[in-house]
């Protein structure tokens, strides 16, 4: 298999770098870029071709390296992510970016707990001046999100869970919306999927995309109820099969990047139809009634 290189390079202080994102927009593009980037570099590395390269030039005052300036370089974040804790998502690297750029929280099942949401509000309310984006990251084989769908479809498994309080905590915040996905799928394919094969997984990404809009939504809220007019906050699920991040859209059933946080009740509804409709979900149900 041919190697990669990703090279975090840092050169004079008369060096180019990339310059901060002016505005919500601008930030937006430049993740949904730097993943699309990501991405694409991994796809290449297939077979014994050419090594595949990659640069993320990284501007030397945010590693304290400029002679004269100060030793400890300020925060200038142009985006803060709730992520989760799993390992196997760095957000840095799945957005090509480098030191500096990303305010990153991290949390099992990437839910709003005091402390994630007090980590943001510092950042919304200290970082304001490079701050442009507040993003949610769910990702596709959440170990929480799968745990609390196999105690929906198994509530004798939440028993053990009676005197780990910090555990049952996650699991009780994920109910709520692997409960809400279960019912829409139900009510587009009938009682019966949940007979299929492929019920569980379908239910797990439904869950897993409806838990990071929902954290999306309560963050937004947060926001507005603050009065930080112009911030606003878009999530989206990192899919670790392909190392692209997409989220389910009307009209758009392959999906991709980040989307904007639903704003109402109807935002969530199209969402739920969306996520059906999408080509992920059908090929999981296809599958599942494919199989013996």
């Amino acid at each position: 298999m041919a190697s990669v290189d990703i090279v975090y390079r840092y050169g004079s202080q008369e060096a180019p770098v990339r310059p901060r994102p002016a505005d919500g927009d601008a930030a937006l593009a430049r993740l949904d870029a730097g993943n699309r980037a990501f991405a694409a570099l991994l796809d290449g590395v297939r077979g014994d071709g050419e090594p595949a390269r990659r640069v993320v030039h990284v501007d030397p005052r945010d590693l304290g390296l400029v002679p004269g300036a100060a030793r400890v370089p300020p925060q200038q974040p142009f985006a803060a992510i709730l992520g989760c804790a799993d390992a196997r998502v760095p957000v840095e690297l799945i957005f090509n970016e480098g030191p500096n750029d990303l305010f990153v929280v991290r949390v099992a099942g990437n839910g709003l707990g005091a402390d994630s949401l007090g980590s943001l509000k510092y950042a919304i309310e200290h970082l304001g001046g490079s701050l442009k984006l507040v993003v949610v990251l769910g990702h596709s084989g959440c170990g929480a999100a799968s745990a609390a769908v196999d105690v929906f479809l198994d509530p004798g498994d939440y028993l053990p869970l009676a005197n780990d309080p910090s555990l049952r905590q996650i699991l009780d915040r994920l109910l709520v919306v692997v409960q809400a996905s279960a019912r829409k799928l139900v009510a587009v394919f009938g009682p019966e999927v949940m007979r299929h094969p492929g019920y569980r997984e379908a239910l797990i990404e439904s869950a897993i995309v409806t838990n990071a809009a929902l954290t999306a939504f309560s963050i937004q809220k947060a926001i507005d109820a603050d009065g930080s007019d112009g911030l606003r906050t878009v999530y989206g699920v990192y899919r670790l099969e392909t190392r692209e991040v997409w989220t389910p859209r009307l009209g758009r059933p392959q999906g991709s990047g980040l989307a904007a946080a639903p704003r109402d009740l109807r935002g969530f509804n199209e969402l739920g139809d969306a996520m059906v409709q999408s080509t992920r979900m059908k090929a999981m149900l296809a599958a599942a009634r494919a199989r013996p």
